[in-house]
């Protein structure tokens, strides 16, 4: 025999011997002098070795086995020991070939044993989904799981719970038991996991063997203990007593096993979610994420976390100095003041050779960091940022930009260093959270205007992001004129017109045109520029150019305001949609343009994002078809606005659940009513809601649903017009009764057994408010729009708000009464001010502008002057009677 098959043999029979004793359990030293007694016995015969691999096959066919020997399994019970001892005729010399060709033949046996045996297992539970009867598998099981062999008895007990059902358990119920109680740590824990597998199928079985996973719990075994406590816990958690009584028992009697410390930590930081109770509260102080974890924890409660978290700081192992700086950052964003306290520990770890737990370390100290520490700590990051990938620059660029808010009088260093990794190179996200927090620093802070629109136009000079470059010319445009000194900007905003692409070429000229429309003094240059600019090579941008030359030159402020300062405030699918139908349908009628939705963002924002191809319908033009299908809503005209979320006027519990949306069109309402029906043995028919208003509205008619099945949803209508003799009177307060004929039925099948009876069900009120006749819309220049409305309808009154004391509370509250946009960050009342002035555009019902600028002043209460413009008298009026 050559070389070559003697090394490959004696590799098979190596390989062969070493499972063999990693199955036995045989210590390694013991083994290895065994392995090479037989390899040397081995070695004295090559016939032998020629002789075992042609007869021999790890791939023995052992299940037909049983068939060829003539009915019975001779190795079938085999034992480990007998077998090992029986293994020492390999020293025998001269080896005897057929005595050790049959004792190799018992260890192959028993080498692919327990493998093939779990792999039967495994299969098992795999189509166990898809068999019909599994009697046989589960007696076979059984037998398995109340064997000797311990290797097959705990994945036996796993497979049967397998395939299972509820009506089968409780012919296993005794085994079970006996199972979870087994001294073997392996088999104990598959009854207790397979047992949690089964609670969701047969909670009432599992429950009644809560004795035997008590006794598991007090298991010496890690994983044992681990599993019966989970057990034990979702047999208990709807019980709150129960679980404390649990937690209880064994926080006093202590816990060997750390993971089933973990659980008990977190089985009691859910409990102290729901009621509060100091014995929880100080089982669960060394558990520093726990103790974090907690909802309303105050930060005397974080005092202990905090001291654990501190030590950690300066563990040498690198995971559990992470695991500390991380759970501080997350404390940092709710108690800063409880991390104070660890900034020189934080600031150790700046220089961590670990870059996420310096990452880390870095925001925490800038959440935490006082005002006087902000120069240090910006000396420190810079020296690590190159070091450190961009998805860590972006969570530093964001810690600074919240720094930021904190300490405003900081603006200069901040955005110093923020300018500085603006230059250095770098991803899109990494680039564009840098320009957000520029951008957010200058609506912030008016103080910081002129440097952060410097740094972005230096910037764009090296932009090759099309994004960032067309929003931030998109800034410069809404921005830069309102600054002392615009013209510095043009050349930046010209340069893009020479040197860049068509999309940032069109972002410049509309930049360009809104300098010329708020500055006379700029104007005639402006206009040269954009002369230039109506020779280009792209299409929208010679459009753009053409447009805007036209208007400048009326040197009208209203056209300026209204086509190039704010533009139109319509959805452009809408408006594509509207001009589509409208060519599909010739009519002598000019286009209405009031008859396209409304948009809250402005048009310039819509075309930064290309539309698709096919715009999906928006929510209000599903319920514009869905209204206009209905005979008796023709001739409402177009749907004006639609309440952003239902009302419920009732509870989610109750046997019929009613959810109304208000549809408001030019002089009618239209209230849509979606019902439920939750009763499984009615049916109710001809359904109506019937509404009295206690102001002037008139109801005009009832749209019923027909039927209402169990559990189906419908839909009925009530339509009312809108006061006619006082048109100020939009607030209103709505009685609702559903009256319906209800019929008997079959659960079962549905069918109704009778005629019927007429019924009737309260619901709750239902208000209408001003703000459900005013749609919102974004004015990105509110003086520009207070001009082009003018001042024809401009109405003033002064009111005293008794019961509100705080601007902010104010400033709320009026913006969600008249339902309308603040504009130019009007919202947002500066720190330790008592005096404010806030912005609001809206479009009342029928297409008609509505502007308020209010001024707030507070004093012992706040006092509000109300200033209102429209195009039309009404809508000021309505404004005015709905604030008085």
């Amino acid at each position: 025999m050559k070389i070559w098959h003697y090394e490959r043999h004696r590799r098979t029979v190596q390989g062969c011997w070493v499972k063999w004793f990693a199955v036995a359990g045989t210590p390694l030293q013991e083994s290895g002098r065994i392995y090479w007694q037989v390899v040397i016995a081995i070695l004295r015969s090559w016939y032998f070795i020629g002789w075992t691999v042609r007869h021999l096959s790890l791939d023995c066919d052992w299940e037909n086995f049983e068939i060829q020997s003539g009915g019975s399994n001779p190795f079938q019970h085999l034992e480990k020991s007998a077998v090992l001892q029986e293994a020492r005729v390999f020293n025998e010399t001269p080896v005897n070939p057929r005595k050790c060709a049959h004792i190799l033949t018992k260890i192959l046996y028993l080498i692919n044993q327990p493998t093939l045996r779990r792999m039967c297992y495994l299969t098992i539970k795999e189509m166990s989904c898809i068999a019909e009867d599994v009697i046989i598998v589960t007696s076979s099981l059984t037998k398995d799981m109340t064997g000797k062999e311990d290797n097959y008895r705990g994945p036996a007990v796993r497979a049967l719970c397998q395939i299972t059902d509820s009506t089968m358990l409780q012919a296993i119920e005794r085994y079970m038991k006996q199972a979870i109680v087994d001294k073997v740590p392996s088999v104990s824990s598959s009854a207790l996991v397979s047992s949690l597998h089964l609670l969701k199928c047969s909670f009432d079985v599992v429950k009644r063997w809560v004795n035997e996973a008590q006794e598991a719990a007090s298991s010496d075994n890690i994983m044992v203990q681990y599993h019966a406590l989970g057990l034990l816990y979702h047999v208990r958690k709807n019980d709150r007593l129960a679980v404390s009584k649990m937690i209880s028992k064994f926080t006093r009697h202590g816990l060997k096993s750390p993971f089933a410390y973990c659980m008990m930590i977190r089985v009691a930081s859910r409990q102290l979610e729901e009621e509060d109770g100091s014995p929880l509260f100080d089982f669960i102080e060394s558990s520093a994420s726990a103790i974090v974890n907690l909802p309303g924890c105050s930060a005397k409660e974080l005092a202990p976390a905090v001291s654990v978290l501190q030590l950690f700081c300066s563990s040498p192992k690198a995971a559990l100095r992470y695991a500390a700086v991380r759970t501080l950052n997350k404390v940092a964003m709710k108690h800063p003041s409880a991390v104070t306290a660890c900034n020189l520990d934080l600031e150790n770890l700046v220089t961590d050779s670990n870059r996420s737990i310096a990452t880390l370390a870095i925001t925490t100290l800038l959440k935490t960091g006082s005002e006087g520490s902000i120069d240090r700590l910006m000396k420190q990051i810079s020296s690590f940022m190159s070091e450190i990938s961009d998805e860590f620059k972006v969570v530093v660029v964001q810690a600074i930009s919240a720094l930021c808010q904190k300490y405003p009088r900081k603006h200069a260093v901040l955005m110093n260093f923020l300018f500085s990794m603006l230059r250095e190179e770098g991803g899109f996200e990494y680039k564009r959270a840098i320009v957000d927090c520029i951008i957010s620093i200058i609506e912030e802070n008016a103080e910081s205007k002129e440097t952060g629109l410097s740094h972005l136009c230096e910037f764009i000079e090296d932009c090759e992001f099309t994004v960032l470059a067309t929003r931030i010319l998109h800034l410069l445009g809404q921005e830069g004129p309102k600054t002392n000194n615009p013209s510095k900007y043009i050349r930046f905003i010209y340069n893009r017109v020479v040197l860049e692409h068509e999309e940032v070429r069109a972002g410049a000229v509309s930049a360009l045109a809104k300098f010329g429309a708020q500055n006379e003094e700029m104007l005639p240059s402006i206009l040269v520029l954009l002369k230039r600019c109506v020779m280009d090579d792209d299409n929208e941008v010679r459009d753009r150019a053409t447009f805007y030359l036209n208007v400048l030159e009326q040197k009208q402020k209203a056209l300026n305001a209204g086509y190039i300062l704010n533009g139109l405030t319509v959805s452009i699918p809408g408006l594509e949609r509207a001009l589509q139908q409208y060519t599909l349908e010739p009519s002598e009628k000019p286009f209405d343009l009031k008859s396209v939705p409304l948009a809250t963002t402005p048009m310039a924002e819509q075309r930064t994002a290309k539309q698709p191809e096919k715009v999906a319908a928006t929510r209000q033009e599903i319920f514009q078809e869905q209204l206009a299908a209905v005979p008796e809503f023709q001739g409402l005209g177009p749907l004006f606005k639609s309440s952003p979320e239902p009302v419920a006027l009732t509870e989610s519990e109750t046997e019929y659940v009613i959810r109304c949306t208000k549809h408001t069109f030019t002089n009618h309402m239209v209230f849509q009513f979606d019902c439920t029906n939750t009763l499984n043995d009615q049916t109710l028919e001809n359904v109506t809601v019937q509404m009295e208003p206690t102001e002037a509205y008139e109801v005009l008619c009832y749209v019923p649903a027909r039927s209402l099945p169990y559990n189906q949803p419908g839909t009925c209508y009530t339509l009312v017009a809108l006061p006619k003799e006082d048109p100020t009177a939009v607030a209103c307060t709505f009685s609702c009764m559903m009256k319906f004929t209800v019929k008997d039925c079959d659960p079962t099948t549905g069918e109704t057994d009778d005629e019927g009876y007429e019924d009737e069900y309260v619901l709750e009120d239902l208000e209408v408010t001003i703000a459900d006749h005013i749609q919102k819309v974004m004015k990105l220049n509110f003086e520009a729009a207070w001009d082009e409305v003018g001042d024809e309808f401009e109405k003033e009154e002064t009111f005293t708000l008794s019961t509100i004391k705080t601007l902010e509370e104010a400033v709320g509250n009026i913006v969600k009464f008249l339902g309308m946009h603040p504009c130019e960050r009007s919202d947002k009342v500066p720190d330790n001010k008592n005096t404010h002035t806030l912005l609001l555009a809206g479009v009342f019902r029928g297409g008609h502008d509505i502007l308020v600028r209010s001024r707030l002043l507070l004093l012992d209460t706040v006092t509000m002057q109300v200033t209102a413009r429209s195009s039309e008298e009404l809508p000021v009026d309505i404004v005015l009677a709905s604030v008085g």
